[in-house]
């Protein structure tokens, strides 16, 4: 059995994300649909004295632009401002000092397109979660544009014989179209695990940097079982 799991790039994902990657044998970043404005393709939530924090990419989005033609606003200094929010908001967790160099490395790079911003964070947090696992982009495929359709043809070219949807993937796909193909859907079971954080009560789903800071490289027991 072959399983895949597919994907918008999401900027600095949460755990459900990474978990997903890691519970299949190839993921695919769908990086050639259409962009979502106020999703979480350009931002992700940190937590800060004053309750979760949007870290955000502006961008140039012009509608109906997809994921993989839109581009980043660099006339913003949006890295300075995210690396300013993690000092201020991090400085005294437990792993700021393994984990604050490998943020200040990613913010010193330079980005024309927001999804190679995604991609890069992804693969950020599986370096620094010690996950390995072979990423593709649909971008690189042949594909039908009708969602189903989309999905089962990344299915057959990488060799898959069953794709793990998220959780509510049952309310939007056309499982029929799947069965007539040989391809099993599965459905991701993933509940956000409770870890110390700082600032008091626990706060769920916040991207996984929030994870790295306060548990470093090891929280990764917490979101996935080798």
């Amino acid at each position: 059995m072959k399983t895949v799991a597919i994907h918008q790039p999401q900027f600095m994902p949460w755990l459900g994300y990474l978990n997903k990657i890691h519970s299949c044998d190839v993921f695919v970043f769908l990086d050639n649909v259409q962009y979502k404005k106020n999703e979480w393709q350009n931002r992700n939530r940190i937590k800060t004295a004053d309750g979760p924090q949007w870290l955000t990419v502006p961008n140039c989005y012009k509608f109906p632009q997809r994921i993989n033609e839109v581009t980043v606003n660099n006339r913003e200094n949006w890295r300075r401002k995210h690396l300013q929010a993690l000092i201020t908001n991090y400085s005294k967790a437990p792993y700021f000092k393994d984990a604050m160099p490998v943020f200040q490395e990613f913010y010193s790079r330079e980005w024309e397109f927001l999804a190679d911003v995604n991609m890069d964070s992804v693969n950020l947090m599986l370096d620094f979660f010690k996950i390995e696992q072979e990423l593709l982009k649909a971008s690189d495929m042949e594909l039908r544009d009708a969602p189903n359709e989309r999905l089962v043809d990344i299915c057959k070219i990488v060799g898959a014989d069953t794709y793990l949807a998220g959780k509510d993937g049952e309310k939007y796909m056309d499982l029929e179209i799947f069965r007539k193909e040989g391809i099993k859907v599965v459905f991701q079971q993933f509940s956000p695990p409770e870890y110390p954080q700082l600032f008091g009560e626990f706060v769920p789903c916040l991207s996984a940097i929030d994870l790295a800071f306060n548990c470093g490289g090891e929280g990764r027991k917490l979101f996935v079982k080798d």
